[in-house]
Formats: structure tokens, sequence, C-alpha cells
């Protein structure tokens, strides 16, 4: 089975119950993100909005919107990638089990792109940027964004398909010093391959031409964020992926998707920035305004029965949650072949992704001897020296063998495991003013911060408890003590307004000497205790998204041995707000009440979800 359209796969969702039509008319700015959020959260259908203020032109979200759906769409496809993925890692397993590959040839030839000769769909029609559905997110934002866009390019004097590049690099329509209709605004981040073809450019006399493809197969949107290896095109996963080769034509000196219900064409102008966003994103927090190229726009072409794709980022987990659940089925296969010795890796979605890295390794150097970290020391810098992966701020790696329950999903289970085991003495492995993540503003400026490691293996050190013991007393400033789980206790201090409120660290680790916490490995230094002791999720998002490591990890009796730093008591992570730190993304009340009387009894979506 394969999709030929984005409509295609909205009417097959739409046969098996699980997508629903809004006919309603339905605001762009701010309401429609609203609906799908709430949608999203209930676990609910598909939405197709048929009625978009402002644009002839529907919009369809939260495609993705539960595993079990994402798996839906590619009920067909799925399993005859993984077999490829598999014959990637172990191209003897056709010979040892033939029959289970045998449609393995068959399912690769779906991966070359096909030249369309005859009128493609994408020509249909002409519109314009102002009449796309301007879908605005957060009150915040600094415009109408594209959400699921793909990005295509291809390197100066070349024009081979299968070194084209294809990214989810988001695109800013309207607002800010963008003339409308007439420019749209490019947003990439680090290690990403569109940034290889823009250096090249700038050392060419070559305009550099983008297509932005928008809707399509869904396998299209997907292959966008897939991390392929440098070199290989993602249109050739697009394709296995859909069981249909990738369709392209050829416009204007521009590479146009036939089978995508929008596209826009346009020219990077090269040395010329201008501010893109603010954007609510997948962090939780706004990702600032910041300057970015300028595309110029010359055509936006759209299908006949052409649909907006469109999802709402924000606090994970979200509708794009669904394509690391995708990523992690595909890619696993692979892991032993990329990070010899680790057996799992988890870039844990409620932290944000790069935030927080969960890992297993393997300890096999010094089996005749007590285990400590040592091999899995060597594969936590392989794992930060390789693509995506290089962006996790906090890596905390265990060794397999010690637990044979452990895995990487499970985080009360792995984060007890490794509090059991740990010795701040030693575990902790700190790389400083280096580089993370473009959307993580806790770091000392952009894409500026530091990293840790903790690397733990062996027999349990300690009892983990949640109690506190009878002669414990706070410092002043310090109140409300919140168990997360037993080991992890959160504790409520002063808002952080300035560097002089990093003191408040010393106060509270001089104060905790002398009580014996050997139960408790780790104190969380937080606004609201209450809030982060609430559920596991709380507690992954605000302690790793608000923390760099080199600044707010602390510890009581601390210490420094040859430029090693460790603590002997419990450690204390400093996860307050800071005034440098972007917003978190809060609704717009007003918009919060209007879409509450559309899902009220007697209103318009009263139990459509």
């Amino acid at each position: 089975m394969s999709y030929k359209s984005l409509k295609a796969a909205a009417i097959d969702l739409e046969k098996h119950g699980k997508l629903i039509r809004i006919k309603s008319e339905v605001d762009p700015d701010l309401e429609i993100a609203e609906i799908h959020r709430r949608a999203f959260e209930k676990k609910g259908p598909a939405l197709l909005f048929e009625n978009v203020k402002g644009s002839p032109f529907p919009a369809l979200s939260n495609l993705y919107g539960t595993k079990e759906r994402t798996d839906f769409l590619f009920r067909k496809t799925l399993k005859k990638v993984q077999k490829i993925t598999e014959l990637k890692a172990d191209p003897m397993r056709a010979l040892k089990n033939p029959l289970k590959y045998f449609s393995a040839p068959a399912t690769a030839l779906t991966a070359l792109p096909k030249k369309k000769f005859f009128p493609s769909p994408i020509l249909f029609g002409k519109t314009t940027i102002d009449q796309l559905p301007l879908v605005k997110s957060w009150p915040m934002d600094g415009g109408a964004f594209i959400t699921l866009p793909q990005v295509f390019s291809l390197p100066p004097k070349d024009n081979n398909i299968m070194h084209s590049n294809l990214g989810m690099y988001r695109i800013q329509l309207t607002g800010n010093e963008y003339n409308t209709n007439k420019e749209i605004g490019l947003h990439y981040q680090l290690h990403r391959g569109i940034g290889v073809h823009h250096s090249d450019y700038n050392k060419s006399d070559e305009p550099f031409r983008v297509s932005v493809f928008v809707g399509g197969p869904p396998s299209h949107a997907f292959s966008a964020i897939m991390p392929m290896p440098e070199g290989i095109s993602e249109l050739t996963f697009a394709g296995m992926l859909n069981n249909r080769r990738f369709r392209y034509t050829r416009q204007n000196g521009h590479i146009l998707s036939s089978d995508a219900d929008f596209c826009i064409t346009g020219i990077i102008r090269k040395g010329e920035k201008k501010p893109e966003g603010p954007f609510g994103d997948h962090l939780g927090y706004y990702s600032l305004a910041h300057d970015f190229p300028v595309m110029e726009v010359e055509n936006v072409y759209h299908r006949k029965d052409a649909i907006w794709h469109f999802t709402v980022v924000g606090r994970p987990p979200a509708e794009d949650s669904s394509f690391g659940y995708l990523i992690h089925k595909l890619v696993e296969p692979l892991l032993a072949g990329e990070f010899p010795g680790v057996h799992e890796i988890n870039a844990v979605d409620e932290a944000g992704v790069h935030p927080l890295l969960l890992a297993i390794g393997s300890e096999r150097y010094m089996p005749f001897r007590e285990r400590k970290p040592e091999e899995i020391l060597t594969q936590a810098n392989h794992i930060l020296g390789k693509g995506q992966t290089s962006l996790a701020k906090f890596l905390i790696i265990a060794a397999k063998g010690d637990d044979e329950h452990l895995n990487t999903h499970d985080y009360p289970y792995f984060f007890n495991h490794i509090l059991e085991r740990v010795d701040w003495t030693r575990d902790l492995h700190f790389q400083t003013k280096t580089t993370i993540d473009t959307l993580d503003y806790s770091g000392s400026g952009w894409n500026e911060g530091s990293k840790v490691v903790i690397g733990c293996c062996g027999d349990k050190r300690r009892e983990l408890k949640a109690e506190l013991p009878a002669n414990f007393k706070l410092p002043n400033g310090f109140s409300n003590p919140k168990f997360v789980q037993k080991g992890i206790l959160a504790i409520s201090g002063n808002k952080f307004e300035n560097e002089s409120n990093y003191a408040d660290v010393k106060t509270l680790t001089k104060g905790l000497q002398g009580i014996d916490l050997q139960h408790i490995p780790l104190i969380l230094l937080v606004d609201d205790a209450s809030f982060i002791a609430a559920d596991i999720g709380n507690f992954l998002w605000a302690t790793f998204t608000r923390a760099n490591p080199s600044h707010d990890i602390h510890g009581v009796d601390s210490f420094f041995e040859n430029k090693h730093w460790g603590c002997r008591g419990p450690l204390v992570i400093d996860a307050r707000i800071k005034p440098h730190h972007a917003p978190p993304l809060i609704t717009d009340k007003k918009v919060d009440l209007k879409v509450d009387k559309l899902f009220s009894k007697g209103g318009e979506l009263y139990g459509l979800i």
C-alpha cells in the first residue's frame, strides 16, 4: 500500500475512524493551535479543518498524533523498511534467513526517485504566501510559521537528485522585517545538511535555489527529519517508507515534489540575514529572535486538492514525539554498528530530546577486577562525537550486566539504578565552553554551554529512601522538600534574579553538611518543588532544560582534585529559572475561553474528541 497524496492518507484515516472534519470557521491565529493541543492531549483523531479563516485551503494536523496512528499510516511498509536497516547492519542476515529478507530488493527499488515528464500535479495552480493558512501557535510567536516543511537543496553545479538534502528547517512566513509574499525566513541549526550547501554556495557564483515542500504522502514529512547518513538523500528513504518512488519535476531551475500539496520556490540571498522568531518550540520554551538567512520567494505552487499540513510544537510530548518513536524503531538495528558496545540510546523526549540522553553500554575491559567505569566512558565520548547525539547536554550511561531488567525507557527504574551505584567523587565528567542545542537557552550564550557525562557501573552502593533524616533542617530561604522518587529530593529556593543567587547553592550545600544523606544522592534546587515532584515528566523537563552543567551542578562537601570536580555528599542541581532563559510557553487566556466554548456542551466541537 502507498499514498499518492496527503488527501489519500486523510481519506484512509477517515475511513477507519481516525480523522474528523471540522467544518466551522477556525482562526489560524492561536485558535487552531489550541484546538490541536487539546485533541493531542486527549489522544484524539487527526483534524481536517475545512474552513480556515483568511485562506481558501483546508488544513490538516495531528496526523501522527498517537503512536498507534503513526504505525497505522505505515502499517504496510514499516516492517519492510526495518528489514532493509537490518540488512545494512548485518548483510549476512540475508544468507541466514533468505525467506525473511526475500522482499528486500523490491523495497530497495522504491528508493530511487522518479522524474515526472508529464504535467505534474504540483503545477495545477499558483497562490501567494498571504493566502496560505497562516498558523500562529503561541502568543509571543513572531508571526506565522510552516511547522512541517520539507526544505530541498542541491550543491552548486550539481543536478544529481541523489546528492540532494531534504531537511525540516522551520520557515517563518510573516512578521518581523519580512516583506509579505516576497520574503520568508529560513531557520536551521547545528549539524544540518543544508549548512554544507549554504557554505558551498557562498563560495560560488551560482544562486542558492531552495524549494520548500508542504504536505504530500506522510512519509515525505518524516523523511525530512530522519537522521540519514551524510551523502545519502532523504528522498530514497521517503520512497521506501511509502512503497512509492519519490516523484519530482523541474521548473524554472528548481526541483518540485510532484506529490506535495504546496511548493514554495526561491533563492537564499547570500550575505543577508533578518531576525527570525520568536517561536514556541519543542523544548517547551520560546526560541528567541536571531538573525537567519532570508529566502526571496519566486513562486508558490499547489496541487488541485491541496491540504496545508501543520503541527503544533511545545512542551513534550507533542505530535512530533511520534517522529522520535519511529526513528527509534528504525535505527535500533544500526546501533551496534554506529556505536560499538552500546546497547541502547534514548534521547528523552520529555526532556526536550537533546538536553538528556540515557544510554546502556558495555563494560568488558577489566573482567578480573572490581567493575568501574572505563569502557562506557569511551562509548560516551563516541556518542558525544557523532551527529545529532553530539548535542546531548546530560549523558547518563550505565553498563549492561549489572541489572538484567535495566532499560532506557523506564525512567524511574533507570534513575533508581544509577543513583544506587553512582560515586559522585569519580563518575562526573564535564566538557565546558562547548556547543549545545540552538534551542537550549540554559547555557552561557547562543549555542554555547557545557556537557556532563555521568557514567557508572558495579554493585549497589546504597539503599535509596524517600524519607528525611530526623535531624534534617533547611537553611533560611529554602522550603517545601518533596521527593520525586526514592533518592531524589526537590527543594524550593529563592527566585534566581542575578548571578549573586548562585550563593544560594553554597548556603544550601553548607547547611546540609553533617546530615546523613547517603540515601538521598540527588537534590534539586527549584522554583516549585511541588510541581517538580508531581510526576516524572515534570522532573525530566524542568531539571534538564533549566540546568547548565558547568554552572548549575553543585554538591555537598565538594572538592577539586587535579582539575577533576566531585562531591562526597549529594549532588545538587540548580534547576531554577534564570533571567537569561527563554520564556516558557503559556497559552492566551482569551483564546482558551473561546475554545472552551467550542468543546463545551452545545459547542461546535462538543463530542468530537
